[in-house]
C-alpha cells in the first residue's frame, strides 16, 4: 500500500487501492469477478455467481450473534471510464493511478472508480475481519450499473436470503438514503448521405474543454455547462451565417455523464474564415460569462484540421443542429413533496457519428414519479420525431419510493446520532440507485444506502474525502452490531 499505506481504516484503503488496479469497466467485468471469485476461494467463504455475472460472499455471524437477522450489503464492481482528452490511458487494461491531494483521493486524468470501488472495499474489509461484531451477511457485487443496470436486472432469485439490505453506493457523509429516482434513455438516429466538398472551402476543428461535467443525476441541478449544447449554438449560428458545412462531431460520452468536451469538424468557405475566428472569440467570451461561476476553465479554440472527405447532406445538418437546439438539458421539475430534491430531469449526454452513415444522440431521462420520466422522455422524443431522426427508449428502470417508517432506516439514525452527536440528513436521491429493482425482484426488502462523500463523480474530477471514510465506516459497523436477533 504505496499510496493510502497511512489511511484509516487500514483494511478498506488497502483493499480500494487493489480494487483500482483490476480494470472492470462497465460491460467488461470478467477481471474484477474472477477477483472477487479468487477473494472468495481463497478466505473458504461461501461465493457464487449467476449468469449475468454478479457475486454474492457470504460470512456467518460472530459469536454471540450468529442468531441476528441477516444484512445484505450491496455495491456494483463496473465504474465510469471517463479521462481527460490528453490523457493516454487503456480503461481495458491500465490500472487507475490514484494520489492523495490535501483530505482528497484524487486519479491523474481519469475517473478514480471510488463509486463505487470503496463499497466494494468496505465488503472485501468485512468479510476478511476477525475482530469485528456483526450478524450473517451477504455481500452483493452487481455487474454494468452504471450503463443500463443489468445486473440488477438481471439478479436471479435465490441469490441472498437477507430482508435487510444495506447499499453502500451514496456520495454523502452524514445523509441516508431512502428513495431514488427511476430513469429511461432515449436514443436518436439521424441517417445522412455523404456529400462531396464543394471547392474553395477550410477545414477547421471547434473544440470545447474545461467544463466539469459530473453526475446527470447527482449534479444535474448544479448548472455545470453541457459541452453538446455549447458547441451546438456555434454550429447553429455558423451553419446560416457562415455557410458552413459537417464533416464530423465527437461530443460527449456516457449516458448518465453531464458532457465535458466535445470537438467538430467543419468546412467554410475561406472567405468566411477570418470572420468565422472571430465570432467563435466573441461567442467564446460570452460563454465564459455565462458560466463563470460552474466552469471556470472553460475553453473554446479553433484550428485548422485534416483533410476532410466529406460534408454531411445540408438536410441531415439542418434538421440535427436544430433538434440539439430545441432539445430541452437540465432540471425540468423540483419535488413538491420534498423541499431541494430535483423531481424531474434530462441529460443530453453525447453526439456520435457511428457505423452505417449514421449518427446517434444520446439522452437519459430521470424522475422520481414515473408519470414524469414518461412524459420527459416523450418531450425529448417529439423534438427528435419533428427533425425526422429514428428514436428509441431504453427498457428504463423503476425509482424507489421512500419509507419513513424503515427499521434499518431507524437503526442508522440512532447509531449515527449515538457517534457522531448530530442527527444525520434523510432524504431521496435524483440519482438511480438499484434498490428499486431489488425491491421489484425481492418483495419486502428494508432497505437504506450510505456512503462517504464523494464529489465530481463520472468525471476525471471524481474525489473522495479521506475523513469521511473513516466515519462511514464506523457507521456501518455500528449498523451492524445493532441488527435485531
Amino acid at each position: 500500500m504505496e499510496v493510502f499505506k497511512k489511511l484509516k481504516p487500514e483494511l478498506v484503503w488497502k483493499y480500494f487501492e487493489e480494487i483500482t488496479k483490476v480494470p472492470r469497466p462497465s460491460k467488461k467485468e470478467e477481471k474484477i469477478i474472477e477477483y472477487l471469485l479468487e477473494f472468495g476461494a481463497k478466505h473458504k467463504l461461501k461465493t457464487k455467481r449467476d449468469k449475468i455475472g454478479n457475486v454474492v460472499i457470504s460470512k456467518p455471524g460472530t459469536k454471540g450473534m450468529e442468531s441476528c437477522k441477516t444484512v445484505v450489503l450491496q455495491s456494483h464492481m463496473d465504474m465510469v471510464c471517463e479521462k481527460n482528452s490528453d490523457v493516454k490511458f487503456d480503461f481495458d487494461n491500465d490500472p487507475i493511478q490514484p494520489y492523495i491531494d490535501g483530505e482528497w483521493v484524487k486519479a491523474k486524468g481519469t475517473t478514480l472508480g471510488a463509486d463505487d470501488g470503496i463499497g466494494m472495499a468496505a465488503q472485501l474489509a468485512l468479510l476478511v475481519s476477525d475482530n469485528i461484531s456483526h450478524g450473517p451477511i451477504e455481500c452483493l457485487f452487481t455487474v454494468d450499473e452504471e450503463t443500463g443496470l443489468s445486473g440488477a436486472f438481471g439478479l436471479e432469485e435465490g441469490m441472498f436470503s437477507g430482508k435487510i439490505l444495506v447499499n453502500l453506493d451514496s456520495e454523502d457523509e452524514g445523509e441516508i438514503f431512502i428513495g431514488c429516482a427511476g430513469g429511461i434513455d432515449t436514443l436518436a438516429h439521424f441517417d445522412y448521405e455523404e456529400e462531396h466538398l464543394p471547392a474553395g472551402l477550410v477545414a477547421l476543428r471547434i473544440e470545447v474543454k474545461g467544463l466539469k461535467g459530473g453526475h446527470s443525476g447527482d449534479e444535474i441541478h448544479k448548472g455545470h455547462g453541457n459541452s453538446v449544447k455549447i458547441l451546438n449554438r456555434i454550429l447553429w449560428h455558423a451553419s446560416d451565417e457562415f455557410e458552413m458545412r459537417i464533416s464530423h462531431i465527437d461530443a460527449g460520452n456516457l449516458r448518465n455523464a453531464i458532457p465535458r468536451e466535445a470537438v467538430a469538424d467543419v468546412c467554410i468557405p475561406a472567405v468566411h474564415e477570418k470572420e468565422f475566428t472571430k465570432y467563435v472569440k466573441n461567442f467564446y467570451n460570452d460563454a465564459k460569462l455565462e458560466l463563470s461561476v460552474t466552469a471556470p476553465e472553460l475553453s473554446i479554440t479553433v484550428k485548422p484540421a485534416g483533410e476532410q472527405k466529406f460534408v454531411i447532406d445540408e438536410n441531415t445538418q439542418y434538421n440535427l443542429v436544430n433538434a440539439l437546439y430545441a432539445c430541452p438539458h437540465g432540471v425540468i421539475s423540483w419535488s413538491q413533496s420534498l423541499e431541494g430534491l430535483v423531481e424531474t430531469s434530462t441529460n443530453l449526454a453525447s453526439v456520435k457519428f457511428v457505423e452505417n452513415n449514421r449518427i446517434m444522440v444520446t439522452t437519459s431521462q430521470r424522475s422520481s414519479l414515473n408519470s414524469g420520466k414518461e412524459d420527459i422522455a416523450n418531450m425529448v422524443e417529439s423534438v427528435f420525431v419533428l427533425a425526422g431522426a429514428d428514436v428509441v427508449h431504453s427498457e428504463g428502470y423503476p425509482g424507489w419510493n421512500p419509507n419513513p417508517n424503515s427499521d434499518i432506516l431507524k437503526i442508522a439514525e440512532t447509531t449515527y446520532q449515538k457517534l457522531f452527536k448530530k442527527k444525520p440528513v434523510v432524504r431521496a436521491i435524483h440519482a438511480g440507485l438499484e434498490c428499486g429493482l431489488f425491491l421489484e425482484k425481492y418483495p419486502g426488502l428494508d432497505m437504506i444506502s450510505i456512503g462517504p462523500t464523494l464529489r465530481g463523480v463520472h468525471s476525471p474530477d471524481e474525489k473522495i474525502n479521506i475523513k469521511t471514510v473513516e466515519m462511514w465506516w464506523n457507521h456501518l459497523l455500528e449498523i451492524l452490531k445493532n441488527i435485531p436477533r
